[in-house]
C-alpha cells in the first residue's frame, strides 16, 4: 500500500513551485528502483547526472534557480530529485555517459567560470565492465574499481550503507577470529609452504558493495596457476550459471582438500571483514568475471556488503540451482537484522561440521 501511494504521488508531481519541481530522497530513490527494473527487464540504459552546488551558492533560491535550468533542458522522461546529503539527482533514462555529460556541461556553462560552478558527477547503470587485469594491486583496484571510459557504476547509487550495528558486530568478530584462528592459519600456511609450490596465501579479485572490486584473502589450495586452467574445466562445473562449482577439481592440492573440507581456507577472510571489504554475515562475492556475467537482477546481491556466510552457506551449498542461490541472497537483503546475522552466524558452525555442499 505505502509503495503504491508513493508512486502515484510520484506521478503527480507538478512542480507548483521552484522548489517542488524536485521528488524529494524516498520519492526520487523510489523512481530510481523503478527505472531499474525496467532497464533490467528491456536491456536499455540508465544514466544518473549528480550536481552538487558550491556551499556557497547552496541556499533554496540557488536551488530555485537550478529547477528553472534544468526545466528548459530535461525531457518529460527524465525525473529530478533533491537527495538528502544536499545533491541535485537527475535520472536520464535511454541516455549514455556521453549525453549525460553533455548536459551537465550545458547546465555549468549557465554559471559564470569560478567557485559558483556546480560540481557534476555521472553514474551509469548498467556499468561496463573493464578488461580483466591478471596482474593487478590494492591501490590500482581502489582508483579504477568503477571507472571505464569515463563511467562510474550506478550500482553505488542503489548500495545500502551499512548500520553501525552491523559495522561493530563485524569488528569485533574479526578480531576475536583472528586472534582464535591464527595458530591454525599459521600451521596450515606451513603444511601449505612444504607440500606444494607458491605463496602461501591466494588472492583474487572479487566484486563487493556497488561493484567495487577488492582482493578477497584465502590459504591457498590449489596447484600454483590453476585459475589459467579453469576455461578448461568449465564444462564440468557441477554448479549451473556464471558461479564455477566443482566437486573433484584435479587442481586442488591434498593439503588444500583438507583446508577445503574444514572451511579452514577461508580464516583469512577475517582480515577482509576488518577492513570493512566484507562483513561477518552477507552475500558471498563471486570472482570478478563470474559477478560480470550476471543477469541485471542478480547483480542486486550487490547492494550490501558481500560476506563469509549467508544463507546459501547455511541452507543450499552446491545443492540449488544458482537463480535459487540469488534468491537466498536477496532475500538476506531485503530482512536482515540484528536477529537474523546472529542466527545465521550460530547456524554456520552445524552446516560447516556436517560438510554440507562443495568446498
Amino acid at each position: 500500500m505505502k509503495t503504491r501511494k508513493l508512486h502515484a504521488q510520484v506521478l503527480r508531481r507538478s512542480g507548483t513551485s521552484d522548489l517542488d519541481f524536485f521528488l524529494d530522497d524516498e520519492e526520487f530513490r523510489f523512481a530510481a528502483e523503478c527505472e531499474r527494473m525496467r532497464v533490467d527487464r528491456n536491456g536499455s540504459i540508465l544514466s544518473l547526472l549528480l550536481i552538487r552546488l558550491s556551499e556557497s551558492h547552496s541556499a533554496d533560491s540557488d536551488v530555485a534557480f537550478l529547477s528553472r535550468v534544468l526545466e528548459g533542458r530535461l525531457r518529460t522522461t527524465d525525473t529530478p530529485g533533491r537527495l538528502d546529503d544536499g545533491q541535485i539527482a537527475v535520472l536520464l533514462p535511454d541516455t549514455p555517459a556521453e549525453g549525460a555529460w553533455k548536459l551537465a556541461t550545458d547546465i555549468s556553462e549557465v554559471y559564470p567560470p569560478g567557485p559558483s560552478r556546480p560540481e557534476c558527477d555521472v553514474l551509469v547503470y548498467p556499468h561496463r565492465s573493464r578488461p580483466r587485469q591478471e596482474e593487478f594491486s590494492q591501490e590500482e583496484l581502489e582508483q579504477e574499481t568503477t571507472e571505464v571510459a569515463g563511467e562510474t557504476s550506478g550500482e553505488f547509487f542503489f548500495a545500502q550503507a551499512m548500520p553501525r550495528w552491523k559495522r561493530a558486530i563485524d569488528v569485533f568478530g574479526s578480531v576475536v577470529g583472528l586472534l582464535i584462528s591464527s595458530p591454525l592459519i599459521l600451521c596450515s600456511a606451513a603444511a601449505v609452504k612444504f607440500t606444494s609450490y607458491g605463496p602461501v596465501f591466494f588472492r583474487q579479485e572479487r566484486e563487493g558493495l556497488g561493484g567495487k572490486r577488492f582482493l578477497i584473502w584465502k590459504l591457498r589450495t590449489m596447484a600454483n596457476g590453476a585459475e589459467q586452467k579453469q576455461h578448461e574445466l568449465r564444462a564440468l562445473s557441477h554448479q549451473d550459471g556464471p558461479a564455477f562449482k566443482m566437486k573433484r577439481d584435479p587442481r586442488i592440492t591434498r593439503v588444500g582438500r583438507f583446508l577445503r573440507w574444514s572451511s579452514i581456507d577461508e580464516l583469512p577472510q577475517f582480515w577482509n571483514v576488518l577492513k570493512g571489504d566484507m562483513s561477518l554475515v552477507g552475500p558471498r562475492p563471486l570472482p570478478t568475471e563470474e559477478s560480470q556475467a550476471c543477469t541485471g537482477w542478480q547483480r542486486r546481491r550487490l547492494e550490501v556488503n558481500p560476506g563469509i556466510t549467508c544463507i546459501w552457506q547455511v541452507n543450499g551449498r552446491g545443492q540449488v540451482r544458482f537463480d535459487d542461490w540469488v534468491r537466498m541472497d536477496l532475500h538476506y537483503i531485503h530482512r536482515y537484522s540484528f536477529w537474523e546475522d546472529l542466527r545465521l552466524l550460530l547456524s554456520t558452525l552445524p552446516a560447516l561440521l556436517l560438510h554440507k555442499g562443495i568446498r
